[in-house]
């Protein structure tokens, strides 16, 4: 950690090179309490001050304000400065880059210093027209067939937050070694006074590419498909709800009704402590306007709405779905429509902390499946990919165009499949049923270590390797796999992977976006003796209590495991 004379001299140097009056006034406070040796002071600026907000995979994410380890106009200068030399060196010496930008605080700020970097430096900078969901972002990258492309969000992370996430011209997320070498790239911008920024010259993108968006969104249903469905939808204060229903409308769906305190764009995001639609609580005010309206499902988006959750009405009330059930559900979906005529994109894709589910789904209809890292940095990259997704509520429906997850195309497939079984006088959770007795019950849990301090994760994981565990929630572990070394042909990622003598298995793995820990449990259980049975709509109910026995054996085993794996990451 540097002394407080060392800190002092690195927030007098900022200062001089930060071009926002707001955050150079917020540093001068903090400089000038530091100086009177205030302890509180100086353990800030150690924080803001103790390195570079770290380039990876997922871009940048952080906190807003001023220093080097925060969200801020030197970064993304830096950040944008160093991404147009890579893409110029590496691609083409007069890029185009595509720039999108959510609500949050400053994102359109950050959005206009990147297009006065890439415009400064010979390249094209296209900006899309407002606050909008980054699947539109993505879709413009191969629409407009740019180098490269930038959206500013921080997606579901607190309102204090920002972030800037990179894609390649393939619409798909960076992954290695590019991060690396864009982080290289960044390292050697000296500062922000020193990257030239261009005054005019980038080009506003007007509501074409919108259109053009919604379009190709609304396609992903077939045309003579059923229509009759209410919805409730919420965006959570981001920005998805006017492309959502848009998107539906195009579609020929009724409108959804929206979940007016919500439907608004708002950085504060006043009405939920966490705007996540995973956390307890985001979408309570979805389900307590369903309980009035009783509409045949509830749709959220995350504020950048590239997430879709699910929410149905079983015995006990509004529940939300859990993400590998939607994962299951449009898998099948997709299955029943016919993959592809052409055969060129049949594979199913799945995350490693997701189900396996979709694996034995993929078998049983004789289809290819793939099981990547966590990220659609991963997913979107599989060849021949007709459909992936991720146990955290992200789902690619329509790879050719938008390969990454995508909140809109997925809330209007699952629309479909919901208003198909409907017409047949089923729901979703019908159809859960049937999944269930075809391949058994996969019963998924997660839970979450959130620290203040980074370094905790890596004693815990450090621990996890020195002792590892003979046995979890009373079963023998079987296999105990170390995904830093590659396991499974996958590339090194920090993980470790645990198969029980039930074959239930446990990962643990620290977020690549959150400071936690995350712990993914999965129980497999067989219906009526392991005995496979189609996926069959006129299939009887005749084995409900065999069903009901295996969901509860299923629960138990998740319930004992994770207590034991409560104990086992105590931070």
């Amino acid at each position: 950690m540097p002394s407080p004379t060392d800190l002092l001299s690195l927030a007098e140097a900022w200062l001089a090179d930060d071009p926002d009056p707001n955050t150079r006034a917020e540093l001068a406070a903090v400089l000038e309490s530091a100086r009177a040796s205030d302890e509180a002071a100086l353990a800030d600026l150690a924080d803001r001050f103790s390195g570079f907000l770290e380039f990876g995979t997922a871009g940048l994410r952080g906190a807003l304000g001023a220093g080097p380890n925060r969200m801020n106009r030197v970064v993304v200068i830096r950040a944008a400065a160093g991404l147009t030399a890579y893409v110029k060196e590496r691609v083409d010496p007069e890029p185009t880059v595509v720039i999108g930008f959510d609500a949050r605080y400053n994102s359109d700020v950050f959005a206009r210093d990147t297009a006065a970097v890439v415009t400064a430096a010979g390249g094209r900078a296209l900006v899309l027209p407002r606050p909008l969901p980054t699947p539109v972002l993505a879709f413009a990258i191969g629409h407009l067939g740019a180098d490269a492309g930038v959206m500013v969000t921080a997606s579901h992370n607190p309102p204090q937050d920002n972030g800037y996430k990179v894609y390649l011209g393939d619409g798909s997320q960076i992954v290695p070694p590019a991060d690396s070498e864009i982080a290289a790239h960044i390292a050697a911008v000296t500062g922000a006074a020193s990257v030239p920024l261009a005054t005019t010259g980038w080009e506003t993108l007007d509501d074409r590419l919108l259109d053009a968006y919604v379009r190709t969104a609304a396609s992903v249903v077939a045309p003579d498909s059923p229509r009759d469905l209410s919805v409730v939808h919420t965006a959570l204060h981001g920005v998805g709800s006017d492309t959502v229903l848009r998107a539906f409308a195009a579609a020929g769906f009724p409108e959804p009704q929206a979940v007016l305190t919500q439907s608004a764009p708002d950085p504060e995001f006043p009405t939920v402590s966490f705007p996540n639609p995973e956390e307890p609580g985001a979408i309570d005010a979805a389900l307590a306007q369903a309980e009035k309206v009783r509409p045949d499902i509830v749709i959220a988006n995350d504020p950048d709405a590239d997430r879709c959750a699910v929410a149905v009405e079983d015995e006990q009330g509004w529940r939300m779905l859990r993400g590998d059930e939607v994962g299951a559900l449009l898998g099948q979906h997709i299955i029943n429509r016919g993959v592809d005529p052409d055969g060129a994109h049949t594979v199913l894709a799945r995350s490693i902390v997701s189900s396996r589910l979709l694996g034995a789904m993929a078998e049983a209809a004789g289809l290819p499946a793939q099981e990547t890292l966590t990220g659609f940095k991963w997913i979107g990259r599989v060849p021949g990919l007709r459909f992936g997704y991720e146990e955290a509520l992200g789902y690619c429906v329509d790879p050719a165009n938008v390969p990454d997850k995508d909140g809109v195309t997925a809330a209007l497939l699952v629309a479909e499949l919901a208003a198909t079984l409907k017409s047949q006088g089923r729901t979703l959770l019908d159809l859960l049923d049937d999944l269930a007795r075809a391949h058994g019950v996969h019963q998924t849990d997660a839970f979450s270590v959130r620290v203040e301090d980074l370094s905790l994760i890596g004693i815990v994981m450090q621990r996890l390797r020195d002792r590892p565990p003979a046995e979890l929630g009373g079963v023998s572990v079987t296999s105990v796999e170390d995904l830093a070394e590659g396991a499974g042909g996958l590339p090194p990622t920090e993980g470790l992977r645990y198969l029980l003598a039930d074959d239930t298995r446990v990962i643990v793995r620290p977020s690549g976006t959150e400071p936690k820990l995350k712990v993914y449990l999965e129980a497999i259980v067989p219906v009526d003796g392991g005995a496979r049975v189609p996926v069959d709509p006129d299939h009887g109910d005749g084995d409900s209590d065999a069903l009901a026995t295996a969901r509860a054996e299923a629960a138990r085993r998740l319930a004992t495991v994770r207590a034991t794996m409560e104990e086992l990451t105590r931070t």
